[in-house]
């Protein structure tokens, strides 16, 4: 892992939390994207070297849904950025950490990604992000 790639923010509407943010960071989203596997309207921003995802559910069933119903809006995630990231689940593996799924896939922003349970990370959901190339 070479640095934090994003943090995730769960979102009930994610059109008010782009004016929170823009206010916040003094900048526009740059990007916002469907990822209908995840069930997910996305939306970036960047600061630094890092960007902010915020996130809103489009079906009831979705992780984020459910993430909301449960713990309410906030922090779902951090991604780290891997060059490799097969040699990296393979790492976390054998130091422990649950996968949550069998095999990377397609996530937004052009990132194969994978996540690893947060009961692995004291309550956190980590996500590995590779450039998809």
């Amino acid at each position: 892992m070479h640095k934090i790639e994003h943090i995730g923010i769960a979102v009930r509407d994610i059109v008010s939390a782009n004016e929170t943010y823009a206010r916040l960071l003094g900048t526009p989203h740059y990007k916002t994207e469907r990822v209908e596997s995840e069930a997910v309207e996305t939306s970036f921003f960047r600061i630094g070297e890092s960007k902010i995802e915020l996130l809103q559910a489009t079906g009831p069933d979705s992780a984020i849904a459910k993430s909301i119903e449960k713990r309410g809006e906030g922090i779902h995630h951090i991604a780290f950025a891997v060059e490799d990231i097969e040699a990296e689940i393979k790492r976390l593996k054998g130091e422990g950490f649950t996968p949550i799924s069998a095999a990377p896939k397609q996530g937004a922003d052009g990132k194969l990604v994978f996540f690893f349970h947060p009961k692995s990370a004291n309550g956190v959901l980590i996500e590995l992000c590779q450039d998809i190339r």
